[in-house]
């Protein structure tokens, strides 16, 4: 029988004469004893249980903490990731504009040797047009064309005449074959 401490307080063991009497003395001793041995076995499951729970909670609060600081510093990363992503872009968007104002200068700077040389080409055109017109008026009589198979003397003529239209579009008067200007050969 299990006998709780407020129990063994109120046990009443009779009196015999000489003393308690011996077997219900026993009796009791060997249920104290035994109940004893019954609590000591459960105080010392539930130590061990303690002892288990304690490191399962040491465990959990390690990972708590372990979760907690990784959760942190993913979080961290993740702003940092964010940041310099944005920073990338801003460094990509800068070098674009820059590339593009780069490009439209390049183009801009085409277009005006473009707009020069066809202005130049126009030039000698019309130099070489009032050339033309110029010797067909004073001259009553053209000079002798060049046979075609003295291409020389062909070169030598069309040299003399683009060198004269060029000074005269430049202002300059200068001796044929001395042009500043184009080079026809």
């Amino acid at each position: 029988m299990r006998y709780s401490p407020v129990e063994l307080r109120h046990v009443k063991v009779r009196r015999g004469v000489f003393g308690y009497r011996r077997r219900e003395v026993d009796a009791l001793i060997d249920d104290v004893a035994t109940s004893y041995e019954e609590v000591w076995a459960e105080r010392g499951e539930f130590s061990d249980r303690l002892e288990d729970l304690q490191s399962t909670l040491d465990e959990v609060k390690q990972r708590e903490t372990l979760l907690a600081s990784t959760l942190v510093a993913a979080e961290k990363a993740a702003v940092e990731a964010v940041e310099s992503a944005k920073r990338q872009a801003e460094v990509i968007v800068a070098e674009a504009h820059q590339e593009s104002r780069s490009i439209a200068r390049a183009a801009l700077a085409e277009r005006d040797r473009l707009f020069a040389e066809s202005r130049r080409v126009e030039a000698l055109l019309r130099a070489a047009l009032g050339i033309v017109e110029e010797s067909t008026e004073l001259a009553a009589e053209p000079a002798p064309w060049p046979k075609h198979e003295d291409t020389r003397e062909f070169e030598a003529r069309e040299l003399e005449r683009a060198a004269a239209a060029a000074a005269a579009a430049e202002g300059s008067p200068e001796a044929p074959g001395q042009s500043r200007g184009f080079n026809w050969g």
